[in-house]
């Protein structure tokens, strides 16, 4: 088993700070059915290490790079979808890519939970990504550090809301019972998600700039176009309007406080030492 060393991962070349979040490079996958993990020992002090990959396999993060470039590019809603993957990864019991497993006749995993159900994707992704770095590198490059350097790297290729798309099952509730939302918003949504039928079908969670990484999702917060009840919640009180307006005004301060907010995710739970182990097929244990 290998082990890590716990040291704040800082990418100084990036153009933009958003690039320093999920940078936690020595973070594991899940390994057993308690989403237990290991990392890679680079000291004795058993922490996580910005280097690690720099010595035992140089081409990783080039190649995660690459193939999630090639992905976003493919189709640009790939982005919201694996920063999101990693969402949901790092909520339930820490960062350590217990979402990517799949059910056995002994294991229920992540991906069956509601939140998840139909709505997760990009599994194939983080798959093909896994499968050409133990061709450069075999049982080096741990399935949760994939992850986080694939959600990195698809906003730099392309925030939370301000990109990507949600099904017409969890908003049809608002756009057809709620006050609060623009008229001509409501109905071209309703257009697209009827009141009987159409659970899957989708609609952009930033309607003006759909498949870029910008701050306008608070601009259509304050106009009443938020797709969901719980992001147009947030101009309901005097403490979260504000944020919301200075967002809306303040970009580079939304993406500065972004990554700060992405890097403290990160650290949720990061399981180092002897636990676990680094999965040969991310969908499985070894």
């Amino acid at each position: 088993m290998a082990g890590s060393s716990r040291q704040r991962v800082i990418f100084p070349d990036c153009k933009l700070k958003i690039c320093l979040f999920l940078c936690l490079i020595g973070i594991v996958s899940a390994s057993d059915l308690t989403s237990s993990a290991t990392t890679a020992v680079t000291s004795v002090d058993n922490q996580l290490s910005p280097t690690f990959y720099t010595s035992k396999c140089p081409l990783a993060l080039l190649t995660i790079k690459k193939l999630v470039t090639a992905a976003v590019w493919n189709e640009p809603r790939m982005g919201a979808s694996l920063l999101r993957l990693h969402f949901h990864d790092c909520f339930v019991q820490g960062c350590d890519a217990s979402v990517l497993l799949n059910n056995t006749a002994t294991f229920t995993g992540e991906q069956g939970a509601l939140p998840n159900v139909n709505s997760l994707r990009g599994f194939d992704v983080i798959e093909n990504i896994k499968a050409k770095l133990e061709i450069l590198c075999p049982g080096v490059v741990s399935c949760a550090d994939i992850l986080a350097v694939a959600a990195r790297d698809s906003v730099v290729a392309v925030s939370a809301h301000t990109i990507g798309r949600s099904r017409c099952l969890l908003f049809r509730t608002r756009i057809y019972n709620e006050s609060n939302i623009d008229p001509t918003y409501a109905n071209l949504l309703r257009a697209n998600c009827p009141e009987t039928g159409g659970d899957d079908n989708l609609s952009p969670l930033d309607i003006t700039t759909k498949d870029i990484f910008d701050s306008a999702y608070y601009g259509n917060l304050i106009s009443k176009k938020g797709l969901l009840h719980s992001d147009q919640q947030l101009t309901n009180s005097g403490s979260t309007y504000s944020k919301v307006q200075y967002y809306a005004t303040n970009p580079s301060l939304f993406k500065s406080d972004f990554a700060k907010a992405m890097v403290k995710m990160g650290n949720l739970g990061p399981l180092t030492g002897t636990q676990g182990q680094i999965r040969k097929v991310c969908s499985r244990v070894n």
